[in-house]
């Protein structure tokens, strides 16, 4: 199968997908698929690679591939602040079931990956699928292609045209850190999903004008991260975010 992601820009579909466990930076909102592990190998990571990446003030999606062989090597994927109403992420399509694979660049260049626009929550937050926009709901997949565990790339028409992630709190982190390797505790669920309501909108805009029952949701739960005694690593890059909003905007 051959994808087109930017315009004229493909990548053919392999059977190697990236073994790399991912990383969910929660306060950096962004889904990071690499083995670096701080700024200088992230750094040294972009220029032996080619792709689309971060540049400047502009902030799009990123896929890396290897300059010799062209093949993917990590990803950086960022999560919109929009989030679907409950009736439109009910629309996301359970089929086609996932395929892994890799992905490799049909020329070495650079290309631009917008990111998505869209943020779908499945109940329980079990599953984020993030979209182009929510015209991709009106029509059936073509595929959804595993380019990492948990991670896959959404296929419309031939298209990139979204990712999702699966069982999110599990990959939960800060920055270049990694994720614990140990299952996440059934509160860490719980205080996941209230995190994502209060850092999407329309929760997030309530939060942003100083709603004073939407400042008392941020504060208890700014409360009851800090008082989560287990699953700290979690916690942790839950409240890293969540106490940046009580800073803001809670105390005020």
């Amino acid at each position: 199968m051959r994808l087109t992601l930017d315009n004229d820009w493909t990548a053919t579909v392999t059977g190697d997908p990236l073994r790399i466990t991912p990383r969910f930076d929660f306060p950096g909102q962004c889904v990071r698929i690499a083995e670096y592990a701080d700024v200088k190998e992230w750094q040294r990571f972009l220029v032996d690679t080619f792709g689309s990446r971060e540049w400047l003030w502009d902030a799009p999606d990123e896929l890396r591939f290897d300059q010799a062989g062209r093949e993917l090597v990590g990803a950086g994927l960022r999560l919109p602040y929009e989030a679907a109403d409950a009736e439109d992420a009910a629309r996301v399509p359970a089929t086609p079931t996932v395929r892994p694979g890799g992905l490799r660049a049909d020329e070495a260049r650079d290309f631009r990956l917008e990111v998505t626009t869209e943020l779908c929550r499945a109940p329980g937050d079990t599953v984020l699928t993030c979209l182009r926009d929510l015209d991709v709901l009106d029509e059936p997949l073509d595929a959804r292609i595993g380019i990492a565990p948990d991670v896959a790339l959404l296929v419309q028409h031939g298209t990139v045209v979204g990712w999702s992630l699966t069982d999110p709190v599990r990959y939960l982190t800060t920055g270049f850190a990694a994720s614990d390797p140990n299952p996440p505790f059934p509160a860490t669920r719980r205080l996941l999903t209230e995190c994502l309501d209060l850092i999407t909108t329309p929760l997030l805009d309530e939060v942003r004008d100083r709603n004073p029952a939407a400042l008392a949701r941020l504060r208890a739960l700014d409360e009851a991260l800090r008082n989560q005694h287990e699953d700290r690593h979690r916690a942790d890059a839950l409240l890293s975010l969540i106490a940046n909003l009580v800073e803001d905007y809670g105390d005020w």
